[in-house]
């Protein structure tokens, strides 16, 4: 689950430094019947903030109330939810960095000492995290001996354990 928002992929034109850090606040402004709204998200290096576009000349009626009453009040969450869509992520040429920005929940330890464990992972929010590391954190392991119960084949999952996934996910560990 995010512990906060991720770090902003994105290159600075007054440092050249590629991290932004967004603290949920917002910018609306309006031209006659017309609304900008942007995510303003600061620099980690020099603090110089950049606008993320949210919503570009949409007329006022067409933005739903609630979502412009959020705006106005700063809500982290919609910050969040923003910067998880991926048509502002492209539309505004970023990438997120999850470094650092989640935690690992297991609900306990005590199911670790038995024979053969299920286990089913559930994302909070669309992180992506590489499977090896999750079970490695969540099981007390090192990533290598994971990778090396994956290819003897006590590490069993549907889904493809390399890489990086988002999404949920089972697996069972053999020991």
């Amino acid at each position: 689950m995010p512990t906060c928002l991720p770090n902003v992929l994105r290159r600075c034109h007054a440092c050249a430094s590629e991290r932004f850090r967004a603290n949920g606040k917002f910018r609306v402004n309006a031209n006659h019947k017309l609304l900008d709204a942007w995510l303003l998200v600061l620099c980690t290096a020099c603090g110089d903030t950049a606008k993320l576009t949210v919503l570009e000349r949409m007329n006022v009626r067409s933005v739903r109330p609630e979502l412009l009453d959020r705006m106005h009040a700063n809500d982290p969450g919609l910050a969040a939810e923003l910067l998880q869509d991926p048509v502002l992520r492209r539309r505004n040429r970023i990438a997120l960095d999850w470094d650092n920005a989640w935690r690992l929940d297991t609900g306990g330890s005590d199911h670790l000492d038995r024979e053969v464990i299920d286990v089913s992972v559930r994302f909070a929010a669309r992180i992506p995290v590489r499977p090896v590391r999750l079970i490695a954190d969540g099981c007390g392991l090192s990533r290598a001996e994971v990778e090396r119960l994956i290819t003897e084949g006590k590490v069993v999952s549907a889904v493809r354990l390399s890489g990086k996934l988002s999404g949920d996910f089972t697996f069972t560990l053999k020991r």
